[in-house]
């Protein structure tokens, strides 16, 4: 058994490619001798910009719809920063959910 992190992320599906890759070249989804290995799920994310925000979708005070990729993926702990910095460089939001947390691949 061996210990990585999990990382979930979700983004407009139309970056989805981008971002994947941008996780991929900094270390996420590499096993044995596979690299960029990820699970998507589409859905809807919603959410209303307050004063101050500069979204990248949609205006200040609207609800706003957009059909999103749930990207899930891992990476060995020592990668997780770079695996994150990458996430934030590549995604179009200000402020990107990034959940991530320990598990055991066997």
């Amino acid at each position: 058994m061996s210990i990585y992190t999990k990382i979930t992320v979700s983004v407009p599906e139309a970056d989805a490619d981008k971002l994947r890759d941008a996780m991929g070249k900094a270390g996420a989804g590499r096993l044995g001798n596979y690299c960029h290995g990820s699970f998507s799920t589409k859905g809807i994310g919603r959410g209303k910009a307050q004063d101050g925000a500069n979204p990248a979708k949609g205006d200040i005070g609207v609800l706003e719809e957009v059909v999103e990729e749930k990207i899930e993926t891992f990476c060995k702990n020592e990668d997780v920063q770079k695996v994150i910095d990458a996430i934030k460089h590549a995604h179009p939001y200000e402020e990107p959910v990034i959940m991530y947390y320990p598990v055991e691949i066997i």
